[in-house]
């Protein structure tokens, strides 16, 4: 089939690769011009695509990145994976309305559209299809179909491939969700069908909701647990140890990403225009972790004072940077935030992270250094945010003068975990 992934990012990129992998003549498309020219110089910027991958499709002709909308004629199949960011706490769908849009002026009677953008229960059926409808003089469920398929990425997962994770998809219509399965169906291993788009949306959200609120619970108890002179990562080993009812999350200094702090947002904006009320537990969740880069700070200054130093004047090295380990993703990572903090109360903030491509880091406003003995001797404070299997933590525990660990990963004497 003639394939076109709207949306060359973490979520699309994957998929484009992988569909042009299993058979499909596959265009990828996306507005971003510098995007395009790395993907077709055969450069993978998403760490579950190698570059080596990547070019095969590339040399095999299976596979095309493109920023023309004219390439998108003929289209078979096509997935829109753009972002869905939030603005002022309201969805902003503006990428999905844009590139709605533009498919369908290249949208042909047979053709068969899908959503993978998270979004709040409706947006296939109100938002997506009457854009369709519009642009291509076409009726929805007659001369062309539609679902909605979240995409479920887990950048950086040994234990998760692409194609090993279950697919959830749904059709507005049987027609759309027999050749939706069809089409999913050759690039993973197992689908579940549900029975329409506003109940796959759904499942997207509570996916996340529930992440969202365990990890703002054990955050929580976190911040408590000191005060109560008890060790909370002990406790949660304790409480891991039972087999039934109980689910192991860890706190940190925050939660980053597009599905954690972003999605559940989505659900919560929805339900209250459209049911007038508040989904309490997201708003508490969202709330309990958009301050813990405020408590790395407080344990930050309170360990420095104990020291007889202050957060002003004193070099800070902040260790992984990214929002999630192993990965090179820093949207909406807590590590911009308690940089930002630290940076206004007067510290001299470096960071590291090998897994940054190109060692990018600009939009974080610190400059990036080695995780080098050097380095690391010289900080007056080192900040483990996210453990990367790339760093050397016995050369952090041996060199550092104090850590403040946020993942309970290191021992000794000039040692604090979070």
């Amino acid at each position: 089939m003639d394939v076109v992934v709207a949306g060359q990012g973490y979520v699309g990129l994957p998929l484009a690769v992988r569909a042009a992998e299993v058979g499909h003549r596959v265009v990828g498309y996306d507005v971003d011009l510098h995007r395009i020219k790395q993907l077709t110089a055969g450069d993978s910027y998403v760490e579950d695509v190698t570059s080596s991958r990547l070019r095969a499709v590339l040399d095999s002709g299976a596979y095309g990145a493109t920023a023309d909308a004219a390439e998108l004629a003929g289209f078979d199949v096509a997935v829109i994976t753009v972002p869905t960011p939030l603005r002022d706490g309201v969805p902003d769908v503006t990428y999905i309305e844009s590139c709605a849009r533009t498919l369908g002026e290249h949208l042909c009677p047979g053709a068969t559209v899908i959503l993978e953008s998270t979004s709040y229960p409706g947006t296939t059926e109100e938002l997506l299809v009457p854009i369709l409808e519009q642009a291509s003089g076409l009726k929805a469920g007659v001369d062309f179909l539609v679902g909605f398929s979240p995409e479920r990425i887990a950048p950086g997962s040994p234990r998760w491939s692409f194609e090993g994770t279950p697919k959830v998809v749904s059709g507005i219509d049987a027609t759309s969700l027999d050749v939706i399965k069809g089409f999913y169906g050759g690039i993973f291993r197992t689908l579940v069908p549900v029975s329409g788009t506003r109940v796959a949306e759904m499942a997207k959200l509570i996916e996340n909701v529930f992440r969202l609120v365990n990890i703002s619970l054990v955050n929580e108890l976190a911040m408590l647990a000191p005060g109560l002179g008890v060790n909370i990562w002990e406790a949660i080993d304790a409480a891991a140890t039972k087999p039934f009812g109980f689910t192991r999350f860890t706190p940190g200094p925050g939660v980053g990403g597009h599905c954690l702090p972003i999605d559940p947002m989505f659900l919560s904006w929805k339900v209250q225009e459209e049911l007038g009320v508040p989904v309490r537990f997201v708003e508490l969740a969202a709330d309990v972790n958009r301050h813990m880069p405020d408590y790395v700070v407080r344990r930050l200054t309170e360990a420095l004072h104990k020291r007889h130093m202050t957060v002003n004047g004193s070099r800070i090295l902040l260790l992984g940077l990214t929002y999630k380990i192993n990965a090179t993703d820093l949207r909406e990572s807590p590590s911009a935030r308690v940089a930002d903090l630290l940076i206004n109360l007067g510290a001299k903030v470096y960071g590291s992270d090998p897994n940054i491509p190109d060692g990018d880091a600009s939009e974080l406003n610190v400059p990036l250094v080695d995780a080098s003995a050097e380095e690391i001797a010289a900080a007056d404070a080192v900040v483990l945010l996210m453990d990367h299997a790339r760093f050397d933590l016995t050369l952090i525990e041996h060199t550092a003068p104090y850590v403040l660990d946020c993942r309970n990963r290191l021992s000794g004497p000039n040692v604090e975990t979070l």
